[in-house]
């Protein structure tokens, strides 16, 4: 999943310049979930957002280096009795981390499993919105299909009403019949004119998800005939592990609180800094007066006690020979400064094991939905073959009921609601076409694999 967001962001944008360029444009599944990811304004937002975390995180690099500071000052005093002052401070300090026990590597290590972890978020957003392209571009392909079967049934069975109307007529018939058969046709013609309604919204929604005007051809198909081709069971369940979202997810969370137990364990570690100053004095420019020091700062915090230790010597010259010194050392002390705070490691410790506890209970969870995964892509497969054949022996059926009909056996009112159950057949093949698709995807999304790998995949 590194930098996979990044490449699904070029990848969109080189997808909207073809397809731009393209007089007669074509989407495929892949196509579309680029689209929907490059034209989604949250996910833009989002990705501005983990930019700028990760340039300060790489800006946070300044804590190992010194910590340089300027102050300027002048101090004028005029006396009533005495001499007038008029000082001049100029001065440049410097201080510098030595040792904190590695607490400052472990925060930076907090913050950057952080970012995975948004980044592993963000990744999981971009597949969100991808999906429900995909989703959306099933229900088009599928809706497309059953409005042309429906179409065809309505051809067939307007030919067959106006046959019954000329047999009523011939004496051949009943009126009852063609009654019956007029409410067939009309209902028929009604769910056409409802599946185009839905179809034309359907379509409009899913232009305005790819940030399109008018939808481009839509190169997949919803093929009954299409046989699946599925990893097995102990396979898909091992790449699962390996590369599943919600795992990669988990992982991260667990190193977090490593870090985090790391870093608190090593709070009583005192804390270790150098400093130094130089200034310059005087009463009038050129400043003549010149001061430098250095020193070391020690601070120890603890649940039970606060201390903070410095000690810092200078020199102040005189001339080129003279020059007086100075010393200083300070300490303070506090007790019981924080009791509350030894509860903290405890937390951690409980955290990171909770996070482990999980991680292990959805790896195991994670193998079985991933066989079990395949199994209903299995049994998805197996309804489109018996929804197939189901539709065949439906055609083999309306040839039988054609014989009988012009044998007199059956009325052709019963040969046309033979052939609306065929429509409904048909449908049903359709229906499960799709249904598989789903299967499929959706064993792919768990799998971490893009649109149609699942059938290139080897294992």
């Amino acid at each position: 999943m590194k930098n996979k967001l990044l490449l699904i962001i070029f990848f969109n944008f080189m997808a909207l310049a073809v397809l731009s360029a393209e007089n007669i444009r074509t989407l495929t599944f892949l196509q579309a979930a680029e689209l929907a990811v490059s034209a989604s304004t949250d996910l833009n937002y989002a990705l501005s957002s983990q930019r700028i975390l990760e340039k300060t995180f790489t800006s946070g690099a300044r804590e190992y280096f010194p910590r340089i500071g300027f102050n300027v000052s002048e101090n004028d005093r005029l006396q009533i009795s005495g001499p007038d002052t008029f000082m001049k401070n100029y001065g440049v300090s410097l201080d510098q981390l030595v040792f904190d026990g590695g607490r400052t590597i472990m925060s930076r290590r907090i913050e950057k499993t952080d970012l995975k972890l948004s980044s592993a978020r963000l990744d999981r957003m971009s597949s969100d919105i991808a999906e429900s392209a995909i989703t959306i571009y099933r229900r088009v392909l599928s809706s497309r299909e059953i409005l042309e079967i429906k179409k065809t049934a309505m051809l067939i069975l307007e030919e067959q009403l106006n046959i019954l109307k000329e047999e009523v007529q011939l004496g051949l018939a009943l009126s009852v019949d063609y009654a019956n058969a007029q409410i067939n046709f009309a209902d028929a013609k009604l769910d056409i004119l409802s599946l185009q309604l839905d179809l034309t919204e359907l379509e409009k929604q899913f232009a305005e998800l790819l940030g399109l005007i008018t939808l481009p051809v839509l190169t997949e198909k919803v093929d009954i005939n299409r046989s699946s081709v599925l990893p097995d069971a102990s396979s898909a369940a091992a790449l699962a592990r390996k590369q599943n979202p919600d795992l990669i997810e988990a992982q991260y969370s667990i190193r977090k609180r490593e870090a985090e137990l790391k870093y608190l364990s090593r709070s009583w570690i005192p804390v270790f800094r150098l400093t130094g100053n130089f200034g310059l004095t005087g009463q009038q420019y050129p400043l003549t007066n010149s001061n430098w020091s250095v020193g070391i700062n020690i601070d120890l915090n603890s649940p039970w006690i606060q201390n903070r230790f410095s000690a810092q010597t200078g020199w102040e010259p005189l001339s080129l020979d003279l020059y007086d010194r100075t010393a200083v050392m300070q300490n303070s002390f506090t007790p019981f400064s924080d009791p509350s705070s030894r509860y903290g490691k405890k937390q951690a410790r409980l955290s990171l094991a909770l996070e482990r506890e999980k991680y292990c209970t959805a790896l195991e969870q994670t193998g079985r939905i991933a066989s079990n995964a395949v199994e209903k892509c299995i049994l998805a497969e197996k309804k489109r073959i018996l929804s197939l054949e189901a539709a065949l022996l439906g055609v083999e059926r309306i040839r039988i009921e054609e014989i009988r009909l012009n044998l007199g056996q059956i009325t052709r009112l019963r040969m046309m609601e033979v052939l609306i159950e065929q429509t409904q057949r048909e449908i049903a093949a359709v229906e499960a076409a799709t249904f598989l698709l789903e299967a499929e995807r959706e064993l792919e999304r768990f799998l971490d694999l893009a649109p149609g790998e699942l059938s290139s995949l080897k294992l």
